[in-house]
């Protein structure tokens, strides 16, 4: 039996979350609403304890993915997670466990929540031209997390802080369990009597990011050239923005003596640094062909681009892949790629295409053959796992990819999308027992509380007569019932 999971069942309540950092962050959608999330404090503050700040660190990431569309492209934020973690192991950081949430929204914005996640939209590899650009900017907001920037500004204000912690939190707790105006009006009030407090402290903090984030960028061996020339980007990007600014320069303003600055501090590092890797210019055209309105228009765009560069460019001309395999145009989709196979035959993002063009033209075996003997090379791989699991259900095969995403999900356990595509695996398999409880795990990770728990107490029904089933169940039932717990500490 089949039971679809539908996404459209979480619900998305009135909160727009922004960051402890006060990043503001645009849904993208029409029901974008901007009400902040409350500001969560850091390991050195008074008000909350590092335990308690990663608690309260993953519940807002809950609400969050409540609140907005993320990205569920695996290739994509595989190659944004090593990113992160390429740099973060390069920065600052004590603690370098982060939680990686990519926004679909294409406008420029990245941030940091203490806690340990990081946010980025997927815009962003569109206004980046280099890939030490787009690491900059992930380098300053990691900077931000090292340097605890919020906790700094709430130490400084002491006698308030607690008190207003408090009432955000409880604001959280009104808006996240009624939905209603009241935990909207608490939540805009509080924020706004500490928000006068932690602005005169914002000019030294950028400043102090832009300092320790070019460290970071430089030992990681990207050039250091790569942030003043992103904040140049963003400062000509103003010209073009109307009434409201890019996401990121609303609390991160970009001024001419800040570019300045940045440049100065460039010239005292080596003038050189990693050359673009390919996958940075498969990954933005990615990104594009998703923003494109039709896959003729992105057909277009890309021929055009090759014409331009003469093919130099693989981003390029694995985009026109791409939008010939969206359009149906397999034949031609098949012989663009093939001489990119030929030059890369171990590119994961490229196997990945070949694939989906197998699949495309009724040849699941093929498909599957070819994603097998990379997985042997690259076991556990994230995108070629899932990409695996979905040919192994073209041919017919649910209790295998049943059996591949169990696995995977023991290793990815905070990655929605594997427990959406294993409830719906668990369906084609006849699994119902564990397609309610993997729902349960997509719930959580969304922050629909209330609907994970739902789907467990169906679980629970089914699984009468199994202990070990009931008392698992049972206790995943107390775990949800203690992160309604976490919000109110």
């Amino acid at each position: 039996m089949y039971l679809p999971l539908l996404r459209a069942s979480v619900p998305r309540r009135s909160l727009i979350a922004a960051g402890c950092l006060a990043l503001a962050v645009n849904a993208g959608s029409a029901h974008a609403v901007d009400i902040e999330l409350p500001a969560l404090g850091d390991a050195s503050s008074a008000v909350v304890s590092p335990q308690v700040e990663r608690k309260l660190g993953e519940a807002w990431l809950r609400m969050f993915r409540s609140q907005v569309r993320t990205v569920s492209d695996p290739l994509l934020s595989d190659y944004l997670e090593h990113l992160v973690y390429d740099l973060a192991a390069h920065s600052q950081l004590s603690d370098a466990k982060l939680k990686l949430v990519v926004v679909e929204n294409p406008t420029i914005n990245a941030f940091a929540v203490p806690g340990g996640v990081m946010g980025i939209h997927n815009g962003l590899l569109l206004y980046a031209q280099h890939e030490d650009e787009m690491a900059s900017v992930i380098a300053h907001e990691l900077a931000h997390l090292s340097q605890r920037h919020f906790a700094r500004g709430v130490e400084e204000a002491r006698a308030n802080a607690v008190p207003n912690m408090l009432a955000l939190l409880g604001s959280l707790v009104v808006a996240a369990t009624a939905g209603g105006n009241a935990g909207m009006a608490a939540i805009t009030a509080t924020q706004a009597a500490i928000q006068q407090q932690q602005l005169r402290f914002s000019r030294e903090h950028e400043r102090e990011a832009d300092r320790i984030g070019m460290l970071t960028l430089v030992d990681a061996g990207y050039d250091a050239e790569g942030m003043p020339r992103m904040f140049s980007r963003m400062l000509e990007s103003l010209r073009y923005a109307g009434q409201r600014p890019p996401e990121f320069l609303l609390s991160h303003p970009v001024t001419e003596s800040r570019v300045a600055d940045s440049q100065n501090r460039a010239r005292n590092y080596p003038a050189h640094g990693r050359v673009d890797s390919e996958d940075f210019a498969l990954m933005r055209a990615r990104v594009q062909l998703g923003f494109d309105e039709t896959p003729g228009f992105a057909i277009k765009r890309f021929r055009a681009e090759i014409e331009k560069d003469g093919g130099a460019d693989i981003g390029n001309r694995y985009g026109l892949v791409l939008a010939l395999t969206k359009a149906d145009e397999l034949d031609e989709a098949r012989t663009t790629l093939a001489p990119l196979l030929h030059d890369h035959p171990d590119k994961i993002a490229l196997v990945i295409a070949a694939a989906d063009i197998d699949l495309a033209s009724g040849k699941p075996e093929a498909a599957l053959q070819r994603l097998e003997r990379q997985l042997d090379v690259n076991p556990g791989n994230h995108p070629l796992t899932m990409a695996y699991a979905n040919a192994l259900l073209r041919n017919g095969k649910p209790k295998e990819a049943e059996r591949v995403l169990e696995a995977h999900a023991l290793r990815k356990p905070d990655d929605p999308q594997v427990w959406y595509e294993l409830a719906e695996t668990h369906g084609l398999a006849g699994n119902i027992i564990a397609v309610h409880r993997a729902r349960a795990e997509y719930f959580i990770l969304n922050g629909a509380l209330d609907l994970a728990e739902r789907q467990l107490g169906y679980a629970l029904d089914l699984a009468q007569g199994n202990f070990h089933t009931t008392a698992s169940v049972q206790a995943r039932i107390a775990d949800i019932r203690e992160m309604r717990e976490e919000i109110k500490l």
